[in-house]
């Protein structure tokens, strides 16, 4: 059993029905039709949705590749979740090093990870490093006050605001922005307020 920090999403371990875990699913099940080819699930956790695209998109990629920080995560992951066509491993998408040993992929998936590392231009500039001409990133994160504020998380370095967030992106050639409340990810409606934010980018 994994210690519980708080935001750590363990399916095995949870209700059904727990609503940060049905948000998480729900990422996931949201980012089916960009996957392909070679893909990189950048902090994947314990694995459970990095095993889900490798087995509903088998047809479509060739290799999954799962990479989370945290070595006992890992762990869990690799015995807890299997598919032929995945793999996983410890690595840190701040490290240049270990970020120019894996190549380059098609698809990138990021949720939630973003707001946990202390270099938003570092992270960034190494996923852009890491997509294929081409290719294409789904990423997450959670709205709030912006770069420049603390957090009312113990767990984020920042909760940016919308405009920072679609800021992330004006290096790549598309952009499609999504939002998130509760399951449902949609384009945005007036008068809703969304807690989160979900990009869709081609290089």
């Amino acid at each position: 059993m994994l210690e519980d920090t708080g935001e750590r999403v363990i399916p095995k371990e949870m209700d059904p029905m727990n609503g940060l875990l049905l948000e998480h699913v729900a990422r996931y099940h949201f980012s089916e039709p960009y996957v392909k080819g070679r893909v990189l699930d950048i902090a994947c956790g314990v694995g459970y949705g990095a095993a889900h695209l490798a087995k509903k998109k088998k047809k479509h990629i060739s290799e999954f590749l799962g990479v989370d920080i945290c070595e006992k995560t890992i762990q869990y992951a690799i015995h807890n979740y299997y598919h032929p066509l995945l793999s996983l491993q410890v690595g840190d998408i701040m490290d240049e090093k270990w970020v120019t040993s894996i190549g380059q992929f098609d698809t990138i998936v990021s949720f939630e990870t973003i707001e946990h590392v202390p270099s938003v231009q570092t992270f960034m500039n190494h996923i852009y490093e890491l997509l294929a001409p081409g290719g294409t990133l789904v990423l997450s994160t959670p709205f709030g006050q912006g770069m420049d504020h603390p957090s009312g998380s113990p767990f984020h370095y920042f909760q940016m605001t919308e405009e920072e967030f679609k800021g992330l992106f004006d290096d790549f050639s598309e952009v499609e922005l999504f939002y998130q409340n509760g399951v449902t990810i949609e384009p945005p409606r007036e008068g809703v307020h969304y807690p989160l934010g979900v990009a869709v980018c081609r290089k």
